[in-house]
């Protein structure tokens, strides 16, 4: 039987009340998703879900409503609008765990679309940028569907599918999208200097995508022996690897190998991860694991947040009750970085919004998420420095996190910490 088809012949098999996966990040495959959108109307309640997707998801459209039901387990920008009105739902849940919700029956899933890397001569294709959660929507749903793609680099690691294991092809050569570039603000190169002055030489890296991650790795040319072990990788990894920063030599676990989940970025990041043996790109599973994590020394886990209030709770996935993004791993590679031995766990977020207003706050706003808890919170940076609150107490850490804010918020956050909290 040839199984290679046209898109709109391999999604006929999607039918009426099935759960759907999409391939994460950087791999969904826009031919598959395009041709299924296309079947609305003889499709209803046909359950999407996903962690953040990049390019447009045509299914979480108003006038879609009655076909798809999108259930997020990230909220991206193209389905934000479709939760915040209630047409969509979001699904907290830690990165690490998502893989289990597959594998464990919670979410058992009827089809996954993804995205490969042609086959090789052995008959392996690719999950490429995105291994996450993916391998195990691949490995427990009952059809596979797979757009191959020969612009999708073929990476090392668990994300090798063979093609016996895949239902239906259909070929597509489009390319891997890449984020909009911002320009690294004077307040990101500040608090990527802040973050860098915590990393030590020899430690093992998490960091994430952006603007403050570039500044970040920018920030790190002069460190030296660093190790890679995230979430995400982005292309100032790159940069890191070539001036000989990043070696890997005093990780433990995967000593020498960078290792990751997803990949995000421009072109140089794909063309770097394209056969490359130095990168292994895991199961999100074991990757985000804190007993995986907190193997290697001096974990420096670099994440960011929404508002973190002056006990020190973080909200990374809300603005009030208006659902942003979702937990995410920021929680898995805290407490890995914590329990690292010489580990740095580490919030890092501009001390004011676009909009003036203070990121370092009295309460978290109403309905906020509180994906960090105090807790688990030790350094939290602004581009006024570092609030360390491993060890002090409420009065304490509002004192230190009021050091860190805007010197025109400054005021107004001492007033309501004496009222809290005493005078310091």
């Amino acid at each position: 039987m040839n199984r290679t088809v046209k898109a709109e012949e391999a999604v006929s098999v999607i039918k009426s009340g099935d759960r759907v996966f999409v391939h994460s990040i950087a791999a969904a495959p826009r031919r598959l998703i395009e041709a299924m959108t296309a079947r609305a109307p003889d499709l209803r309640v046909v359950e999407v879900v996903s962690i953040h997707t990049e390019g447009a998801a045509p299914y979480a459209a108003p006038e879609m409503a009655r076909s798809f039901r999108v259930n997020s387990l990230f909220v991206g920008a193209n389905v934000r609008h479709a939760v915040q009105e209630g047409r969509a739902d979001y699904l907290p849940v830690f990165l690490s765990e998502v893989p289990q919700l597959f594998r464990g029956g919670v979410l058992p899933l009827d089809v996954a679309l993804v995205q490969v890397s042609p086959p090789d001569r052995h008959g392996y294709c690719s999950l490429g940028v995105s291994v996450d959660a993916t391998r195990a929507a691949v490995q427990t749903a009952r059809t596979v569907i797979a757009q191959v793609n020969p612009n999708m680099p073929r990476t090392h690691g668990d994300g090798l599918i063979h093609e016996d294991q895949i239902d239906w092809l259909v070929e597509g050569a489009d390319p891997i999208p890449e984020p909009a570039e911002h320009p690294i603000t004077d307040e990101e190169r500040a608090i990527g200097r802040h973050c860098a002055e915590l990393v030590e030489d020899g430690s093992t890296l998490q960091i994430g995508i952006g603007s403050l991650a570039n500044a970040t790795l920018a920030a790190l040319k002069d460190h030296q022996r660093l190790g890679v072990h995230t979430e995400m990788l982005s292309e100032g990894v790159v940069d890191l690897v070539e001036k000989g920063v990043i070696t890997g030599e005093s990780k433990r676990t995967h000593p020498g190998k960078i290792v990751a989940t997803f990949a995000l970025g421009k072109k140089k990041l794909y063309d770097f991860l394209d056969d490359n043996p130095l990168v292994a790109m895991l199961d999100v599973a074991y990757v985000n694991d804190t007993a995986v994590i907190r193997r290697n020394p001096k974990v420096a886990a670099i994440n960011s947040a929404i508002e973190v209030d002056l006990t020190g709770q973080v909200c990374a996935d809300s603005i009030g009750d208006h659902q942003f993004s979702g937990v995410g791993g920021q929680m898995d590679f805290i407490r890995g970085a914590a329990l690292s031995e010489g580990g740095k766990p580490i919030i890092a977020l501009p001390s004011v919004t676009h909009h003036g207003d203070s990121r370092i706050v009295s309460f978290l706003k109403p309905g906020a998420g509180v994906v960090t808890t105090r807790a688990h919170v030790h350094f939290v940076v602004t581009e006024y420095g570092i609030a360390d609150l491993w060890g002090k107490n409420l009065r304490q850490r509002a004192a230190a996190l009021i050091g860190i804010a805007h010197p025109s918020h400054r005021d107004a956050l001492a007033a309501e910490a004496r009222r809290r909290f005493g005078s310091w």
